[in-house]
This record gives C-alpha cells, structure tokens and sequence, in this order.
C-alpha cells in the first residue's frame, strides 16, 4: 500500500515524539507501582517482548479497563460459545483490566497488556501473535496501531464506539493524522447517533460507521438471591443499605458526609463503598474509621456485621453488591471524570443517583432521566437529601427502579448487530 509523503511525515513525527517520552513511561509505571503494585510487574509486555512463543490468536480484541472489558462481555462469551475454535488474545491497559479478563474467562483467552503506541512494539506485538482481526472496544485511538494494522492488511473494527464532545476536542490536536488512521478502520460501530457524528467529525468515513446500540444494555441478567440472602445473614440489623460505587478521591468527602446526615435520621443505616481504584480501598478504609464510624471490609470481614460502613476492596464483586443495595450513588460523576457504568445498579432493581459530569455515559444517562429512572445531585448534601428521600419513599422508588428495570430490556439489541457485522470478517478454522 502506497503512503503519501504527508502520512509519513506526520507518522514520523508523531512516532519520533513517542520514542522522546519513552522513558517517562518508565517513571509512570513506577509511580503507579507505588499505588497499585500490579503496575510493578509485567512491563516486558508494555514494551511487547515476550518470554515464550504463543500460538498464533487469529482474533484480537483490546478493551482498555473494567468497564470495557464488562462491556465486550457478551461479545467474547458468544464468540467462544459458536467459535470453540478460534483463538482470542485479549488486551487491556489496567491491572485492574487484566484481573477482571481473568476473572471472566481465564485460560479460555490469552491476555497480555496493550503495549506503547511505538512503532518497534506495535510491530512486534502484531509479528507475535499475528491477528487476522482486530476489535477495539469504545474509544482507543492509537495511529501507529491503526496503521500498523492497515499496513499488514489486518481488517480494524471500533465496537460500542463512544466518542464524547470532550474526547473529541482532545483528539483534535493531533487531527490531521487521526484523521488519516481513522480512515484505515473497516467498521466503526457506534454507541448512538451522536456517538456516530462525533467519529465522523473526527475523520471516520461516513460510509463505515453505522449506529448498533450500546453493548452494555446486553450484558445477560444475573440472580443474586442467593448472594443477597448471604449478605443478610452477614449483618446485624435490617437497617436501609445504600451504596457508593466507583467513587473518585474527589468524591469521598461528599460520600462521607451523605452518610453521616443519613445516620442522624437512620442510625442503623449501612453504606457499602466501593471505590474505583484498588489503591483507594486502604484510604477510605481509614477515612471511615478517622470519622469514628464502625468499619468492616469484605477482605478482612467478609460481611458487615455491626458495621456502619462496609468497604468492598474486592475486584469483580460491584454487581452482587449493588442487588444488596436499595440505592446507588454511581461515582466519577461528582467531578469532571464523566460518569461510570449506570447499567449495572439498573439491572439489579437498586435506584440510582448520580453527580452531573456524565459526559462519559451522555446517552444512557438522557434515557434514564426521560425515563424517570435516576436522580442527579450536585454535591454532598444534594447526595445526602437523594438517598434520604428514596429510603423514605420506597413506593417511588420501586417505580424508579421499575423504569430503569424497562429502559435496560428495551435497549437490548446491540449484541445481534454487532454479531452480524463481525461475523464475516471473522478467521475461519
């Protein structure tokens, strides 16, 4: 394939950038070594350098963290369940990532981290496992990857694309060269119609992007009587339960004191926090004991027993957490992070609340609040007034949660979509 003189240059440029900033991505890998240890370990794979040979895994699909790999979820499950054959490698940027792929799917997948977008990684990393298809999750742009993969003719798909306004912006100060890699990609399959236009504004041919839904509506229903059952009989008292799900440091004060405002009117109230990042769980942990509150954790505790405040520092377990919840303050959302998964706490019928920065989850958030199925609050006491109201109304909560419950049903969907335009490009046996 010819490359005009502008692409090169701009690769050039772009790759010569990298290759400057290379060691910094020494000093990033430790520094978040000092608050996650997991980012200590395995950096031959960010650089991809591989000990042993691997079979060839003719299917490649990256989903970046948790909430990606959540996403891909029901995409991976049918594809091992129709494809017993075929291979898949499965990467990730986060530990976090990597421990929920493990958790889904252990050694039916091979999973390495995505390595650096540096051109002499790239190639190695594609050389190694030699894909015959590749799909990203959501938003993962990467021009060397992109044309790295157009380069050697592997067709690129961008599943449950997302591109918020925010996002758009960003990209756009390396646009001229986005632009070109996003012409390279087969398919971008969009979350919404919105979604679709802000991919095409950023370069995406119009003619291959096409709208299919969000994935995240097909994640399958899960029963979790049995968990809430266990989570019941772990705890003293019958008090109303509330949980603080993937909260960000910035958001903590304003959980801490909703829950104290909440113990005044309900002393035997009991919240459940799950903070975003594993680093955290010690810090709020202790935060919580700091503002004299009986604290328990589910990895010294296992249940909450007397305790005012649980903390789940536990990967994997949010989703049985919130079933044990009448209502969710799903974080990320009281400061600019954008917002985080709203889907999961609907499909467990707990009422859900959330900050006003949900550029992240623009689409479904809109559906909710026309639907009447959540509540966005503006800062600690906003928080602490939302979960007070809903504990006191359970008849309007259950009508809450009854359209939530209806919106998730009928945004099913995506999964088929998606199937049916995968599916041919597929490797075959």
């Amino acid at each position: 394939m010819r490359v005009d003189f502008t692409e090169r240059v701009l690769r050039g440029l772009y790759s010569a950038t990298l290759y400057v900033l290379a060691p910094i991505t020494l000093y990033h890998l430790i520094w978040r070594g000092f608050r996650q240890r997991a980012y200590f370990k395995r950096w031959n794979e960010r650089y991809a350098s591989y000990p042993a040979a691997t079979a060839e895994a003719p299917l490649w699909l990256h989903a970046v963290s948790v909430g990606e790999v959540n996403a891909a979820a029901p995409l991976v499950d049918r594809l091992l369940r129709e494809h017993p054959g075929l291979r898949i490698v499965v990467t990730t940027i986060t530990p976090t990532g990597s421990e929920r792929v493990q958790a889904l799917w252990g050694e039916s997948v091979v999973h390495v981290y995505l390595p650096y977008d540096l051109p002499g990684a790239v190639g190695r990393f594609l050389a190694h496992f030699r894909p015959a298809l590749a799909l990203i999750v959501e938003t993962e742009l990467w021009p060397n990857l992109l044309f790295a993969c157009r380069d050697r003719g592997i067709p690129s798909f961008i599943l449950n694309a997302r591109l918020s306004a925010r996002s758009l912006h960003g990209y756009r100060v390396l646009d001229p060269l986005i632009r070109r890699a996003l012409r390279s990609v087969r398919l971008v399959a969009a979350q919404s119609e919105a979604d679709a236009a802000r991919f095409v504004r950023l370069g995406a041919d119009p003619a291959r992007v096409v709208v299919t839904g969000n994935l995240k509506f097909d994640t399958p229903p899960v029963d979790h009587a049995g968990f809430v059952a266990e989570f019941s009989a772990g705890r003293d008292g019958d008090g109303p339960v509330w949980i603080a799900a993937s909260t960000h440091e910035d958001e903590e004060a304003a959980v801490l004191d909703a829950h104290r405002a909440l113990l005044r009117r309900w002393p035997d109230a009991l919240l459940l926090w799950a903070p975003r990042h594993p680093e955290r769980f010690r810090a709020v942990a202790q935060r919580l004991r700091d503002a004299g509150l009986r604290v328990r954790t589910r990895s010294e505790d296992r249940w909450p027993g007397e305790a005012q405040a649980f903390v789940i520092d536990t990967l994997g377990e949010l989703t049985r957490f919130y079933a044990c919840a009448q209502v969710a303050f799903v974080g990320g959302s009281l400061q600019p992070v954008g917002g985080h998964n709203l889907l999961e706490p609907a499909a467990t019928r707990t009422a859900i609340l959330s900050g006003p920065h949900l550029h992240n989850f623009a689409d479904i958030a809109r559906r909710l609040r026309e639907a009447d199925a959540m509540r966005v609050v503006d800062d600690a006491e906003g928080l602490g007034a939302a979960v007070a109201g809903q504990f006191a109304e359970p008849e309007a909560r259950a009508r809450m949660t009854a359209n939530a419950l209806r919106l998730l049903e009928r945004g099913r969907g995506a999964l088929a979509r998606t199937v049916a335009l995968v599916e041919p490009a597929l490797p075959r046996a």
